[in-house]
């Protein structure tokens, strides 16, 4: 799908620090997360709520009221008028919103459209499904967040066995994946400089109402464990005989992240002579079953094709990246600098909430492309079902 007049403004893009799950955010809603962080980014960015006229909405895991999650949301921040689709696509539910968003721009350029997402891994929920006819009447029994990281009910494979899986095929060795990871880290690190100066332009604090009328305010990542050579190398892998561990694969996490999307003109209205970010084009990719980090690196191809580029011309790269194993399987098959990829670190080492995941990379591959003058950049990511989504997009 390629767009010619869907844009984000400079600055309105953003999202919430991400706390690994059973963390300082595990008791609470997403969607009450999402409204308050994007209420904040709002009134710190100027942004009228009254001025959009759509609520696009990522969310993948089921909280309490999320059957009217889009228009409650949208009422809560002052959109009375407004509601939207509600998505989920697992961690592809970004590039997925922003579709959604930017078709609704296409379309008519009059619309200037909300993208929300957030997720809550911690405390997932735990469904019962109804079975009259089973024995004794027993339900049966969903844990949506264990469940589902567990197997792939098309294949009965867990997420890490599809990395496994790709790099035994890549001959992607133990250190080459360490190395890799501990380079994640130290790019993550860079952000951290000058009490997080580069972090500062993306990531809006959560501040929840708490007892006594006090806030209680989430202002950094949370839950990131400190990455050195020497640790990395004494983990075990996670499956007997393999090479992924602990460490070269990423955690689960809490958060939300949004951006706004409208058209050229309101673009350059809305960013104050700041500059804006065109979307160029999103495409989606399935790959064999089990094979999950390819799909990430295919749908970056696509998207490419679909817009008559190629990656000589792409300055940036960022990926949502579960495992190490995504991002030396894409540098392997594109040929692109690992050190040119993620350059404010990624989800392997920040964690990802699954909806949200995506935005934030996205902001961050933002910052990076404004920072260095602009030009074309490239975010891509595996999801849950052997898929992957892209986008592609450039900082003018």
């Amino acid at each position: 799908m390629r767009f010619d007049n869907a844009f984000i403004p400079i600055g309105a893009c953003w999202s919430s620090p991400f706390v690994r799950w059973q963390g300082a955010l595990a008791d609470v809603s997403s969607l009450d997360v999402a409204m308050h962080v994007t209420r904040d980014a709002l009134a710190a960015r100027q942004l009228d709520p009254q001025s959009f006229t759509q609520l696009v909405m990522g969310l993948t895991i089921p909280q309490n009221d999320a059957f009217y999650a889009v228009p409650w949301t949208a009422s809560r921040l002052g959109m009375e008028a407004v509601t939207g689709p509600l998505i989920a696509q697992a961690c592809a539910t970004s590039v997925a919103c922003l579709a959604a968003a930017a078709a609704a721009v296409q379309g008519d350029s009059n619309e200037q459209v909300l993208v929300v997402a957030a997720d809550r891994t911690s405390n997932g929920p735990v469904l019962i499904y109804p079975s009259p006819s089973g024995m004794g009447g027993a339900p049966q029994i969903e844990n949506w967040v264990l469940d589902n990281f567990a197997a792939d009910p098309n294949t009965g494979s867990a997420m890490v066995t599809t990395a496994e899986n790709v790099a035994r095929q890549g001959g992607l060795s133990r250190e080459a994946l360490d190395d890799l990871t501990m380079l994640r880290y130290q790019q993550y690190a860079s952000s951290l400089r000058d009490d997080r100066a580069v972090q500062k332009r993306y990531l809006q604090p959560v501040n929840l109402p708490a007892r006594k009328g006090q806030v209680h305010c989430v202002d950094t990542d949370q839950g990131i464990h400190p990455y050195d050579r020497e640790n990395l190398r004494s983990l075990k892998p996670t499956t007997a005989g393999g090479v992924v561990t602990f460490g070269s694969q990423t955690h689960p996490a809490d958060g939300a992240a949004g951006a706004v999307v409208c058209s050229a003109e309101r673009a350059r209205a809305l960013s104050k002579g700041e500059g804006s970010v065109r979307l160029l084009g999103v495409a989606q990719a399935r790959v064999e079953k089990a094979c999950m980090p390819k799909a990430a690196t295919l749908a970056a191809q696509k998207v490419l094709a679909e817009c008559g580029r190629n990656m000589a011309e792409v300055r940036l790269v960022a990926t949502h990246n579960p495992f190490a194993v995504n991002d030396a399987w894409f540098c392997r098959q594109t040929g692109f600098d690992a050190e040119k990829m993620n350059v404010y670190g990624c989800s392997l080492i920040y964690g990802h909430p699954q909806g949200p995941t995506g935005l934030r990379t996205i902001a961050e591959l933002i910052v990076a492309l404004h920072a260095q003058g602009g030009g074309l950049g490239l975010f891509t990511g595996c999801a849950a079902g052997d898929t992957g989504a892209a986008l592609l997009l450039s900082v003018q």
